[in-house]
């Protein structure tokens, strides 16, 4: 069932990515959209695996220890989360690595196609997701602890909705923080690039679509 729920979870997540990635790199053949798909397959399975290891593990040994069921249970989850979701934007958009992505200067003209600029790019948003489900699925569980110990909920049967209430709020609160931490339109200079690029234009700072 959590394996289940973490594959159509990164599958949604890889799907959101692709739509709102650069689209510079152009797919004149299949091979192209077949690496795409096979590489988001993958993460996407890798992601749901890696996801679901800690509660797997902890059901099949079944610790003892509440120090380890709070960390395997509690805590682990969430920094998992949100480095598979960084790992399945890199792969996802890898092809912005191996093509690159446009550049342009102030006035919007393109100068060319970076690297570069194109690895900058889905770094700033493999960072930005990361941020955004880590602290989303992490921050709810340590407040959720603190109001569990201080007895705030007298009703059992009132902390699940209490737990959603406090995930649906901290990931309201992070989504605008998420997506202003780098610009849409990130910069790079012209120093930072290939040198061909470089020797065509007189801007030292150059702009880019980073993607969402």
């Amino acid at each position: 069932h959590l394996l289940f729920l973490q594959f159509v979870f990164h599958t949604y997540t890889a799907s959101f990515t692709l739509v709102n990635g650069n689209g510079t790199p152009k797919s004149e053949e299949y091979s192209l959209q077949q690496k795409q798909m096979l590489l988001g397959l993958g993460a996407i399975s890798y992601s749901a695996c890696v996801g679901a290891l800690p509660l797997a593990f902890a059901n099949r040994y079944a610790f003892k220890s509440s120090l380890m069921q709070l960390i395997i249970r509690k805590l682990l989850p969430a920094p998992l989360l949100g480095l598979t979701s960084a790992f399945t934007v890199a792969m996802v958009r890898s092809p912005e690595f191996d093509h690159g992505i446009e550049v342009m200067d102030r006035n919007g003209k393109v100068v060319g196609v970076s690297k570069k600029a194109g690895e900058k790019a889905v770094m700033e948003t493999a960072l930005s997701r990361a941020v955004l489900f880590g602290t989303t699925f992490f921050l709810p569980e340590v407040l959720m602890y603190f109001v569990q110990r201080a007895r705030l909920v007298k009703n059992p049967r009132a902390v699940g909705p209490v737990r959603m209430f406090v995930i649906m709020s901290v990931l309201s609160g992070m989504l605008p923080v998420s997506f202003s931490m780098f610009a849409q339109y990130g910069e790079i200079k012209r120093a930072d690039l290939e040198p061909e690029i470089g020797s065509s234009t007189e801007e030292t700072e150059l702009f880019y679509n980073r993607g969402i």
